[in-house]
C-alpha cells in the first residue's frame, strides 16, 4: 500500500520560495509518476507538475519558469521548488502517484491513484 506525506508548506509573502516534500513509502521503485496538484476550496483540483520514472518532467504553464519537481534519491522524495511566489499560488497542495513508468498529459487527477493528505500554502501580496 502506498502512502504518501506532504511537508514543507507555509506562509510566505509574494516573490518569495518554498520548498514542498513529497515522501512515499510503498513505492515501486522504476515504476512510477508522482505529481504535485493544487485545490482551492471546493474547486478542481488542478495539476502543477509532475516527473516520471525517468526524471521526465511536466508543469502547468503557470507555474513554468517558476516551479521546479524533482526527485531525491532518499526515500522516494520528490520535491517541489516553488519560486517567486504569487498570491494566486495560495493553496492547499497535494501530492499524488501512479504506479506505471510513465506519466500521463496532461497532469490530471484521474490519472493518479494515492494521494497525500496535503500542505497549505499562503502568498500575501
Amino acid at each position: 500500500q502506498v502512502q504518501l506525506v506532504e511537508s514543507g508548506g507555509g506562509s510566505v509573502q509574494a516573490g518569495g520560495s518554498l520548498t514542498l516534500s513529497c515522501v512515499g513509502t510503498g513505492v515501486i521503485d522504476g515504476k512510477f509518476c508522482i505529481g504535485w496538484f493544487r485545490q482551492v476550496g471546493g474547486k478542481e483540483r488542478e495539476g502543477v507538475a509532475q516527473i516520471g520514472t525517468y526524471r521526465n518532467t511536466r508543469y502547468a504553464d503557470s507555474v513554468k519558469g517558476r516551479f521546479t519537481i524533482s526527485r531525491v534519491n532518499v526515500n522516494n522524495t520528490v520535491l517541489l521548488q516553488m519560486n517567486n511566489l504569487k498570491p494566486d499560488d495560495t493553496a492547499t497542495y497535494y501530492c499524488a502517484h501512479r504506479s506505471s513508468i510513465y506519466c500521463y498529459d496532461p497532469i490530471s487527477p484521474r490519472y493518479f491513484d494515492d494521494w497525500g493528505q496535503g500542505t497549505q500554502v499562503t502568498v500575501s501580496s
